[in-house]
């Protein structure tokens, strides 16, 4: 005697964000995160890129995640050219905020 179960079919990430409206606006914002870090890599210095991480959109509120105190004071100094840069490319952005990663050992 032979059950014929079947199993769901697996959706993948991108199929079930388009199912569910509010999976489907975190993707969104997700990836505009990251579109926003992309136009502005250019602006951070080289040995900094790998300190600096694309976070959560709030609104006209950008934040960034930077690992390290010492990063976090140089963006500082940047933010003005950074937030030039995200209007340049037509993102309303009227603060960024930072936030340190703290790597726990």
């Amino acid at each position: 005697m032979t059950t014929d179960r079947r199993l769901p079919q697996a959706l993948s990430v991108y199929q079930a964000a388009g199912n569910s409206p509010s999976l489907a606006r975190l993707t969104e914002l997700v990836q505009e995160s990251s579109d926003r870090l992309k136009a502005i890599e250019s602006l951070l210095p080289e040995a900094l890129r790998p300190a600096v991480q694309a976070g959560p959109i709030d609104g006209d509120t950008w934040c960034l995640l930077v690992s390290g105190n010492a990063a976090a004071a140089k963006i500082r100094q940047l933010l003005p050219l950074i937030q030039a840069r995200l209007l340049g490319k037509g993102w309303k952005v009227t603060s960024i905020r930072l936030k340190i990663l703290i790597v726990r050992k």
